[in-house]
C-alpha cells in the first residue's frame, strides 16, 4: 500500500509534504531543497528537464522553457491575453478554444505540463521515503473555478496519482496553523502567490475548521510585481540606448530573473542594483545594463497591484459578516507576502493587527495538504473541515437572467434542487445553461456547461415540472442533473466548463507519462554509470602518474588499453558495456593498489608488511606502533 502526500502545486514553486507519525514534514527534492521550481524545459536534444535544472537553463532556451503554467490551467485562450504577454513560450488555441502550450511543433495542455511537475515531486518523495507514493491531496487557490479544479485533478491523474481531495490553499494553511488550537479563533488567510491571490476567513478551534468566506483574483500574483520591474528597467534602458530588450527573448529572460531577485532583495534592503553585463549589442559594440532601484520607487511602481488586493479583502469580511476587530489572527501565505508593502497593507486593513509570522509562507500550504491526507486516511480523527464554494452557481432563465441556485461561500459538499418549467406552449425540450459568477445577466458570467433535456410531452407552458439538481463534491467539482417529473426522463453532466479532457486523452497522457518516467529512469542510470566511469578513469590516471616508473611496463600497457576501452564505452549509452569495462579495469587496478600500499609501507617504516601488499594486522601492527612510540 502506497503513501499519501500533500502537494502545493504552485505558480512559481511547488512543495510536497507527508504526515509521519502524526506530524507533518516537508520532503526535500533530489537537489536537497524544500522548494521545487514549477518549471519544465525541453532541450534541443529531446531531453525534458523539470525543476531547478529547467530553471537554470531558461536564459539560453527561453522559448522552450515553461513556467507559471498554473495561470493557464482550465482557461480559454481569450481569458489569458495578459498572461500570454509575459511568458516567452507560445500559448496557442487548442481544443474547444482552450489555451495550450506549443513547444517544438507539439502542443501540450497545461494539465500535461503540470503533470510533469507532479511526476518530479512524486519521484523525489518516493526516493526520500523509500516507498511508493500513489495518493495525494493537491491544493488550489480558493478562487479557482470549476474548470481550473478539474484541470488540476486531471494533472494528478496523468502523473499517476490518485487525487483524494482538492483543497483550497488558504484552508490548507489554516489546517497547518490551527491543528493544535484549543480555543476558537477567527483567522484571516491572505494568500499572495506567484500567479494568484485570494483571502479566506475561517473559524478554527477544537478540531473544527469552518470556512466562512473566500474571495480573490486569479489574474494577480508575484509575477505581476516582477513584470512591473521588467517594464521599468526596459523603458530606462531603451531611453539610454534606443534598444528595447523586450524584443530579445534571451535578454528578456535574463531581465525577468534579475527582476525577481531584485524584488526579493528589496524585501530586506531599501535599495538594490540590477546589473546585467553584455545584455545586448549594437553596431557600436556590447551594451551593459546597470540600473538602481529603491524600495520606495518599487512600491510606487506597484501601488496599483497592491490596491487590487483591497477589494477581495473587504468583500471577504463583508461576506463573513465580520468587522476588522473580529479577526483574531492574520496569516500570510505565499512568498510574495514577504514584501514589506504587503505586510503594511495587511496590518492596515486588519485594524493595526500584526500578521502572524509563526508559519513558513512557502511551506505551510503543503503541510496543510499533508494534514488533510492524514484526515482522509484516518491518522487524524478529531479534525473536521468545512470548505466553501468560491463563486455563485446558477442557470439561465427566460430573458437571459441568472437564477442563483448556489450562492458563493456555501459550505461543500452541497446538494440543492430547484423546480423549473417551460417558457412556451408545446415545448418538448429545454436547455440547461449552467453559469458561474456574481452578475445578474447570463452574458456577464462564465459558462460552465450546457446540455439539453429532451422528450418532454407537449403541454401548455408552465405545466411541465423540470427538477434541476446541483451537487457539489468535496473537491468543489459540480454535477448538474435535470429530470422531467412526469416522464422520469433525465439528463446530467459533470460540469467542467468545457475544459475537461476526454477520457481517451487522459489515458493517452497517462501512458505517455509512464513511458517517459521509464525513459527518465534509464537516462538517470546511464548518467550515473558515465559519472562512475569518469571517476574511475580520473583515479586510475592519478595512480599511474603518482607511481610513475614503479609500475611494471606490461601492467601499465594493460591498464592504458583498458582505460581507452572504458573511455570508448563511456561515449555510448550502453550501460552493460560501461559496467563490464569498469569491472575489467577494476580487477586490473587492484595490482596498482598493492603497489600503493607497498610504497606507503616503505616510506613509513622500512617496508614492514604482513602479507602481499597489506598493512600489518593484529598484534604485529601493535608491535610496530609501539616500537615507533618508544623511538620517539
Amino acid at each position: 500500500m502506497g503513501r499519501t502526500v500533500g502537494i502545493d502545486l504552485g505558480t512559481t514553486n511547488s512543495v510536497v509534504a507527508v504526515l509521519d507519525g502524526g506530524e507533518p514534514r516537508v520532503i526535500p527534492n533530489a537537489e536537497g531543497s524544500h522548494l521545487t521550481p514549477s518549471v519544465v524545459a525541453f532541450t534541443k536534444t529531446g531531453e525534458r528537464l523539470v525543476g531547478a535544472p529547467a530553471k537554470r537553463q531558461a536564459i539560453i532556451n527561453p522559448e522552450n522553457t515553461v513556467y507559471s503554467i498554473k495561470r493557464f490551467m482550465g482557461r480559454r485562450l481569450g481569458e489569458v491575453e495578459a498572461e500570454r504577454k509575459i511568458v516567452p513560450y507560445k500559448i496557442v488555441d487548442g481544443k474547444n478554444g482552450m489555451a495550450v502550450v506549443e513547444i517544438q511543433g507539439r502542443q501540450y495542455t497545461p494539465e500535461e505540463i503540470s503533470a510533469m511537475i507532479l511526476q518530479k515531486l512524486k519521484a523525489d518523495a518516493e526516493a526520500y521515503l523509500g516507498d511508493t507514493v500513489d495518493k495525494a491531496v493537491v491544493t488550489v487557490p480558493a478562487y479557482f473555478n470549476d474548470a481550473q479544479r478539474t484541470a488540476t485533478k486531471n494533472a494528478g491523474q496523468i502523473a499517476g496519482l490518485e487525487v483524494l481531495r482538492i483543497v483550497n490553499e488558504p484552508t490548507a494553511a489554516s489546517l497547518a496553523y490551527g491543528l493544535d488550537k484549543k480555543e476558537n479563533e477567527t483567522i484571516l488567510v491572505y494568500d499572495l502567490g506567484g500567479g494568484t491571490f485570494d483571502v479566506s476567513i475561517l473559524e478554527v478551534g477544537e478540531g473544527l475548521f469552518e470556512v466562512r468566506a473566500t474571495n480573490g483574483d486569479t489574474h494577480l500574483g508575484g509575477d505581476d510585481w516582477d513584470q512591473q520591474i521588467v517594464d521599468y528597467v526596459a523603458d530606462a534602458f531603451q531611453r539610454q540606448t534606443g534598444i528595447d530588450l523586450r524584443k530579445d527573448r534571451q535578454a528578456l529572460q535574463r531581465l525577468r530573473e534579475a527582476a525577481e531577485k531584485a524584488k526579493v532583495e528589496l524585501s530586506s534592503s531599501v535599495q538594490t542594483t540590477i546589473s546585467l553585463p553584455f545584455i545586448t549589442a549594437d553596431q557600436e559594440g556590447p551594451k551593459h545594463l546597470d540600473e538602481a532601484l529603491s524600495r520606495a520607487r518599487f512600491e510606487e511602481l506597484t501601488r496599483d497591484l497592491v490596491e487590487r488586493t483591497v477589494g477581495p479583502f473587504r468583500s471577504a469580511l463583508a461576506d463573513a459578516r465580520l468587522a476588522e476587530g473580529d479577526i483574531d489572527e492574520i496569516i500570510l501565505v505565499g512568498g510574495s507576502t514577504r514584501m514589506p508593502m504587503i505586510q503594511e497593507l495587511v496590518k492596515r486593513l486588519g485594524g493595526g493587527k500584526e500578521p502572524h509570522r509563526g508559519v513558513n509562507p512557502d511551506e505551510v500550504v503543503a503541510i496543510g495538504a499533508a494534514i488533510q491526507g492524514g484526515i482522509i486516511g484516518g491518522e487524524l480523527k478529531e479534525v473536521v473541515l468545512l470548505d466553501v464554494t468560491p463563486l455563485t452557481l446558477g442557470i439561465e432563465t427566460l430573458g437571459g437572467i441568472v437564477d442563483k441556485v448556489v450562492p458563493r461561500n456555501t459550505h461543500i459538499p452541497h446538494r440543492t434542487e430547484r423546480i423549473y418549467t417551460t417558457a412556451a406552449d408545446g415545448q418538448t425540450q429545454v436547455e440547461v445553461h449552467v453559469l458561474q459568477g456574481e452578475r445578474e445577466m447570463a452574458r456577464d458570467n462564465k459558462t460552465l456547461g450546457q446540455f439539453m433535456l429532451t422528450g418532454i410531452p407537449p403541454a401548455p407552458r408552465g405545466i411541465p415540472h423540470i427538477k434541476v439538481t446541483f451537487d457539489i463534491d468535496r473537491n468543489g467539482i459540480l454535477n448538474v442533473a435535470a429530470q422531467d417529473e412526469a416522464t422520469g426522463r433525465q439528463q446530467s453532466i459533470t460540469i467542467t466548463g468545457s475544459t475537461n479532457l476526454p477520457k481517451e486523452d487522459i489515458d493517452k497522457m497517462v501512458q505517455e507519462a509512464q513511458r517517459y518516467a521509464q525513459e527518465d529512469s534509464r537516462r538517470r542510470e546511464i548518467a550515473d554509470a558515465k559519472n562512475r566511469a569518469e571517476q574511475m578513469i580520473y583515479q586510475t590516471e592519478s595512480y599511474l602518474r603518482d607511481l610513475g616508473d614503479k609500475v611494471p611496463v606490461d601492467l601499465k600497457n594493460q591498464i592504458t588499453a583498458q582505460l581507452a576501452n572504458l573511455r570508448e564505452a563511456q561515449q555510448s549509452d550502453d550501460i552493460e558495456r560501461i559496467r563490464t569495462a569498469m569491472d575489467t579495469l577494476q580487477q586490473t587496478t587492484l595490482r596498482l593498489g598493492e603497489l600503493v600500499y607497498q610504497q606507503a609501507g616503505a616510506a613509513a617504516g622500512g617496508g614492514q608488511t604482513s602479507g602481499a601488499g597489506q598493512p600489518p594486522q593484529g598484534a604485529e601492527q601493535e608491535e610496530v606502533i609501539e616500537a615507533e612510540y618508544k623511538a620517539e
